[in-house]
């Protein structure tokens, strides 16, 4: 079973030494990421058989996004090759009182830049079983609003599975009316829905106050599968302060709401934590799990890639399944 992954790749930025802003380092360690290479290397690294679909500029850094994405495991031979230049994200990893900030580079990325009849979607799906989106890679340009409307089609066409994490970047809109049209076309084609009651205000004004953010999350899962017929997971973080939260997740089917037990964890890094939800999730939703065991296993996934620096999350399962067993104590394992 393949899943494919379809998403723009881009160069983050970071000072080298922990708590260090943009203003006091004169070194930046350089990777790459994503939200959907992110989901990618998620679902490599439990097992799977993944293929990323996009395009980067044909040159060096175009070929070292590739090879960040090969060597674990990620098939990139579909990725299309041209335009202008990577896009890039600078961040500050927050502590205590002061908050994480990311500074966006993107503009006239080779993916922004792409045209619709450069993705031949009948092609790029054959021997695919699922494809992930989010609502990132559509607020890019649009045409990219096409594209990725149009690989949400052709999916559907072909009996592929879509998955659709509702990542909203308000500063990436041109308005917030704009994305809902494109998220509720896209919703209307989703099999399997990843968000969280923040995205549901902000997008669909959807808000659930007076509810405690566990039961806003479990209503806005709910909320989400009852109005478009979707399998969905939604995320809660109880937010302490930059460096500690608490952590919890829902599914919901169309029957059923399962909850997950709560993580509280102190964070390294919580860029590209969603991800690592997403990511897992997948894999116990395509492998079948009872909904409560993947709900468990995504939120300990969810928790443990707080503590990890860099985006994409690399714990094995054996090492998700140990924090979602309960073991969060922190001992050393020798």
């Amino acid at each position: 079973m393949t899943i494919a992954c379809f998403g723009e790749l881009m160069l983050r930025l970071t000072p080298m030494l922990p708590g260090q802003t943009l203003h006091n380092t004169d070194n930046l360690k350089m990777e790459f990421a994503g939200a959907e290479g992110n989901v990618a290397i998620g679902l490599s690294r439990l097992g799977n058989d993944v293929r990323f679909l996009s395009k980067f500029p044909d040159n060096t850094l175009g070929e070292s996004a590739a090879s960040s994405l090969y060597r674990h495991g990620v098939d990139c031979s579909r990725v299309l090759k041209g335009g202008e230049r990577i896009g890039a994200y600078f961040i500050e990893l927050g502590h205590s009182v002061r908050p994480s900030r990311v500074i966006y580079d993107r503009r006239y990325s080779a993916i922004s830049q792409a045209r619709v009849d450069e993705f031949n979607w009948h092609a790029l799906l054959q021997d695919i079983e699922y494809l992930h989106l989010s609502g990132i890679t559509p607020a890019l340009s649009n045409a990219c609003i096409d594209i990725t409307l149009n690989a949400a089609k052709a999916a559907q066409k072909m009996g592929v599975k879509v998955s659709f994490d509702m990542n909203f970047r308000r500063s990436l809109w041109d308005s917030t009316d704009l994305a809902k049209e494109v998220f509720v076309e896209l919703l209307n084609g989703a099999d399997i829905v990843f968000g969280n009651a923040g995205v549901m205000g902000d997008v669909f004004d959807q808000h659930y106050d007076g509810l405690s953010p566990e039961q806003a999350a479990m209503q806005a899962a709910r909320d989400l599968s009852d109005t478009y017929g979707v399998l969905a997971a939604t995320t809660c973080r109880t937010h302490h302060n930059a460096s500690e939260n608490t952590l919890s997740a829902v599914i919901a089917d169309r029957q059923h709401t399962y909850q997950s037990q709560a993580i509280k964890v102190n964070i390294l890094d919580r860029l590209g934590t969603g991800d690592a939800f997403a990511a897992a999730c997948l894999h116990g939703i395509i492998h079948a799990w009872p909904r409560q065991k993947a709900v468990n296993f995504a939120t300990a996934a969810f928790a443990l890639s707080h503590t990890i620096y860099g985006d994409p999350h690399l714990s094995s399962p054996e090492q998700i399944e140990a924090i979602a067993a309960g073991h969060t104590s922190g001992y050393i394992d020798r």
